[in-house]
């Protein structure tokens, strides 16, 4: 070989390798802002629509990604789901080490295919393709492309540049291409600071965004969905599973819902509807009908889920229901309609985002969306019942935080109308507790007590009836653990469903709760409502502070100390008043050996600016302080 060709084959070489480099995956070339705080790092997430026509969507997606750690192995995300209505054409993946030298390519057919089923579900044609690798060293990058073809329109794949806490994205973009009979609409949030680009021409709208640093979760926050920077797209026309569908509002969404999966599926044998009016038929009152029908659901069917094909929205005919004795949350919210309609009682189908961070429909942007399904009765003055008809537990008109204070699509023959469930307000949410605690002279105690709950915190808590004697102790044990050597004489529980009320009666002792040091004993005064909880600290807090749902703990225990001691020392009263909440401790002393301990508690829901949180923080810990508030008492 000449020289020239020397030179002609050096150049070449040279060349390729610069290239090679500049589209390198090593991990060295992640900059270092994005490794902050993150388990993984998008290089780089495109993402293409197709909406060629009404009744049919390709994804496009290509998504590369480096795991710096085994906590970003869940970040990978490398799955599509199929059934029926919905093909994956293609599906691969490329897994590369932290040089960026390929190790390992996976193919279609290596890929994991499972049902996508819980335990709950009956039957469902849902499946799962999922990259199953386990990497031999961190880092390491995968390369993950996918192609997906789908009949159902009603649900356009949002635009999330991220979708979990540390995560950093390099570089991300979103392009849908749809057909020039269509109408979009388009809603963005959450995207200030994100640099996002927007361009759009007829027939197209591109996103595209770069370097966006990974969010780490803070307590007492948004749940994520609320932060994160996200993009939704609606056609006014779509399919779903087979049926079209044309809707542009909440209004037309509902009627939709109505005439196509709602109005045909309300059936009941003539045996049953004779049987519930017979049930009612001493009951004037809509309420105490609807009462009677709910206890009637809840003591004749369970729970089951069913997830095939438009089944994922239409309910299970009402006497298919009535029959099985089972269904899902769409049977059997469409059941106790039929059930109330047979009756005289008008009642609504109403879809929900269940869950406790209390995810609310956009009033302002119909679209197909909910997981959930519960009944709306409405009453006069805008007033409204809700029913949780999958759970036969459940008290008549209580839906606790599962579907709590957000925002609702209710569907009538009228069409679709947003509501809001119900919020239990802070004075609803109420606990009290009543008490005795005898001291005998070597420090031990014996409590009896009385703890009754409502609104949220009887939520919390009614589950609690359910439980073998043995796991109701543990329970007890570990809501005392600042208490040590417990014995439980006594547990009993009233489950008031009429009322909801909670009332949980228990009785126990513990050794040496009391220190002795010669002739004196140290009597930490809050035994049964200890708090021992103190918020995280941090030094650059990100997020506003949010508090969810409010409460009021309200405790009075009459301590009573053993013959033979007097006090020597009580703390002064405490009283906390802040924006957040407020606090009241009280010590009365009622005879030579009778003391009054009072205590209150109150935590306001709302949210506040970030800048709030350290005196929110301090808040709660004055409040620990307090309740850690001991006296002495000495013999005589």
């Amino acid at each position: 070989m000449n020289y020239k060709n020397i030179v002609g084959v050096f150049l070449v070489f040279t060349t390729f390798n610069v290239l090679s480099q500049n589209n390198s995956l090593a991990v060295t070339e992640i900059p270092e802002e994005l490794k902050k705080s993150a388990n993984a790092v998008i290089r780089s997430y495109d993402v293409t629509v197709d909406l060629s026509s009404v009744n049919k969507m390709i994804v496009n997606t290509k998504r590369i990604i480096t795991v710096l750690n085994k906590e970003g192995n869940k970040s990978i995300r490398a799955y599509e789901r199929y059934d029926n209505n919905s093909k994956i054409r293609d599906i691969r993946a490329i897994v590369y080490d932290r040089f960026g030298k390929e190790i390992k390519k996976i193919k279609k057919n290596d890929f994991k295919d499972v049902s996508d089923v819980d335990v709950q579900t009956l039957y469902s044609d849902s499946r799962v393709k999922y990259l199953d690798y386990t990497p031999i060293a961190y880092p390491y990058t995968v390369e993950y492309i996918s192609e997906t073809v789908n009949g159902t329109t009603g649900y356009l794949p949002r635009y999330l540049p991220i979708n979990s806490y540390f995560l950093s994205v390099e570089k991300s973009s979103y392009t849908l291409n749809y057909a020039s009979n269509l109408n979009i609409r388009v809603q963005e949030k959450n995207t200030e600071n994100i640099g996002l680009i927007r361009e759009e021409s007829s027939g197209i709208i591109n996103y595209k965004t770069n370097s966006i640093n990974a969010i780490k979760p803070e307590s007492h926050s948004s749940p994520l969905e609320n932060i994160i920077p996200k993009i939704l797209f609606a056609s006014n026309e779509f399919y779903y599973e087979g049926v079209p569908a044309k809707a542009e509002n909440w209004n037309e969404l509902g009627d939709w819902i109505y005439q196509r999966l709602l109005k045909d599926v309300n059936d009941l044998p003539t045996s049953t509807i004779a049987h519930v009016k017979k049930l009612v038929q001493n009951e004037s009152d809509d309420i105490a009908k609807a009462r009677k029908i709910y206890q009637y659901v809840q003591d004749k069917t369970r729970y089951i889920s069913v997830q095939v094909g438009i089944g994922g929205w239409k309910p299970f005919n009402a006497s298919d229901v009535d029959r099985l004795g089972y269904g899902d949350c769409k049977g059997l919210t469409n059941y106790t309609m039929a059930l109330l309609e047979a009756v005289g009682v008008k009642a609504n189908y109403a879809l929900v985002h269940s869950g406790s961070s209390q995810q609310s429909f956009d009033e302002n942007f119909a679209i197909m969306q909910g997981n959930h399904v519960i009944l709306n009765i409405p009453l006069e003055n805008d007033e409204n019942i809700w029913l949780e008809c999958t759970s036969q537990k459940s008290p008549f008109g209580f839906i606790g935080s599962f579907t709590d204070n957000r925002n609702v699509l209710v569907v009538s023959p009228e069409g679709g109308e947003i509501k809001r469930t119900k919020k239990y307000n802070i004075g609803e949410n109420r606990q009290t507790i009543s008490g005795e605690c005898n001291i005998d002279s070597n420090g031990n105690i014996k409590i009896d007590a009385t703890v009754l709950s409502e609104g949220i915190q009887y939520d919390d808590k009614y589950y609690l009836e359910s439980l073998e004697e043995r796991d109701l102790e543990k329970h007890y044990k570990e809501r005392w653990s600042y208490i040590n050597n417990i014995s439980i004489s006594k547990m009993e529980i009233i489950n008031d469903k009429e009322q909801i009320k909670f009332k949980e009666i228990i009785s126990f002792s513990a050794s040496n709760y009391l220190n002795i040091v010669e002739d004196k004993m140290l009597l930490n005064l809050n035994v049964l409502n200890r708090n021992t909880y103190i918020p995280d600290r941090y030094r650059n807090r990100k997020l506003p502070l949010v508090i969810r749902r409010g409460f009021k703990d309200f405790d009075e225990v009459k301590i009573s100390i053993p013959k033979g001691y007097k006090v020597e020392s009580i703390p002064n009263d405490k009283i906390i008043e802040t924006k957040f909440g407020n606090y009241k401790m009280s010590l009365k002393i009622n005879g030579e050996t009778t003391l009054i301990y009072k205590r209150e508690f109150t935590l306001n829901d709302g949210e506040f600016p970030k800048e709030d949180y350290s005196d929110f923080r301090a808040f709660y810990r004055n409040v620990s302080k307090s309740d850690s508030a001991k006296l002495i008492l000495v013999k005589k």
